[in-house]
């Protein structure tokens, strides 16, 4: 696709609107922008609670004193006329709060409507199929590009698929294996979407049916993800779990909108483990917090050990990592390739959010709308800001 510049649209107040800012991971956004926001751009923080985004704005005024007049939108995610407001008041609307099937709908609604673009931290399937079939058609309409999974999910393995395909040759089958790992720890509201998303299995399934029904079908190309089996990979010397997560399809979908993946593209997605005991115990403990998550009470008694809101301390982030190593083959060649960085949940993801924000605030893009991933929206433009921001993106060895 040719870069052009960022779509015309009706003057807006602000480039950019962080909504739920003053939650755990809205906050470390609110600060990566606070220090990383270029001169001009015109942001906000809106939540619920004005004391707390008062709480906040004080916060960022510390790292940089012109936040000390940051704009602050009071707006309730379930309140349709008050996010209506606030998807017209800006060019792109960014949004921290989960679970997104219960309170992500409103606002992926009003930025459809509005030609506003979205971006937002969901790893729930469902909610991104429902979105798709609901307003999907319409953000084509008004020029809105609605982008989820704009953070660890699921934007290493996205971005780091469209970075291997590009090594390989043009025009051939492709494959690409990605395995992740990491020593990092979670918050409660990680939590609350993650069992939100296990406890809903027939509402997940129904989901993806619809869109199934109402997604074109590719001709004469395939773009496929599939859970893979647990084995012994060679190729990192590790043991490589499958994990049920939301990136395989966001990365089949990339696939499917650009041609440079090929006619016959295939990823799979695993957890990478270096012990074989390890990795027993890894796949017991998931099965157990799938089983846990289909019983009300043992839901509620894993979210309330960890409350949303809550999460690993600076200390503690700064001490985590994640690696995303990636094989790719096709056409007689083979790749390793790289996606490194810090800790994933939060530090990480906070900056691939504000700089995913950023890039379609500023930067110029492809000439697309409607539900899209990261790859097709942003591509080259969004891995170059997450390079200088000190993601790292690298071809370990090319055979």
């Amino acid at each position: 696709m040719n870069a052009t510049v960022p779509h015309d649209r009706p003057e807006r107040a602000y480039d950019v609107v962080l909504f739920g800012a003053t939650g755990f991971v809205g906050a470390l956004t609110a600060e990566y922008l606070a220090a990383h926001a270029p001169a001009g751009c015109r942001w906000a923080l809106a939540g619920r609670d004005t004391a707390k985004l008062e709480r906040l704005r004080e916060r960022l005024a510390a790292i940089d004193p012109a936040c000390a007049r940051l704009p602050l939108l009071r707006a309730d995610a379930q309140d349709p006329a008050a996010v209506r407001e606030l998807a017209a008041s800006t060019r792109v609307l960014a949004t921290t709060v989960g679970p997104y099937v219960w309170y992500g709908a409103e606002l992926v609604a009003a930025c459809a409507e509005a030609g506003t673009d979205y971006v937002d931290l969901t790893g729930e399937p469902e909610f991104v199929d429902r979105m798709y079939v609901e307003h999907d058609a319409r953000a084509r309409e008004t020029g809105a590009r609605i982008v989820h999974a704009c953070g660890f999910d699921s934007i290493p393995a996205d971005l780091g698929a469209y970075f291997t395909v590009r090594q390989l040759p043009h025009g051939v089958p492709l494959t690409v294996d990605g395995f992740m790992r990491s020593n990092a720890f979670f918050s409660g509201g990680t939590l609350a979407s993650a069992l939100t998303a296990l406890s809903r299995g027939p509402q997940t399934l129904a989901a993806a049916h619809a869109r199934r029904l109402h997604e074109p079908r590719l001709l004469g190309r395939r773009a496929r993800g599939p859970v893979g089996a647990p084995r012994f990979s060679r190729e990192t010397g590790t043991w490589a779990l499958p994990l049920p997560s939301l990136d395989p399809r966001i990365v089949a979908r990339s696939a499917a909108a650009l041609e440079r993946y090929g006619p016959d593209f295939r990823y799979r997605h695993y957890a990478s483990v270096k012990h074989l005991p390890v990795a027993v115990g890894g796949t017991a403990a998931l099965g157990a917090t799938v089983a846990l998550a289909q019983v009300p009470p043992a839901r509620r008694w894993l979210m309330n050990r960890w409350e949303p809101g809550r999460g690993p301390d600076a200390e503690r982030r700064a001490r985590s990592w994640f690696t995303v190593r990636f094989v790719g083959e096709g056409g007689g060649r083979r790749v390793l390739t790289e996606v490194a960085g810090g800790d994933p949940g939060y530090g990480e993801t906070a900056k691939m959010l504000a700089e995913s924000a950023l890039c379609l605030a500023h930067d110029a893009l492809p000439e697309v709308s409607g539900q899209l991933t990261t790859a097709v929206a942003m591509g080259d433009a969004l891995i170059a800001r997450l390079q200088k921001a000190g993601i790292g993106f690298r071809v370990a060895d090319v055979r």
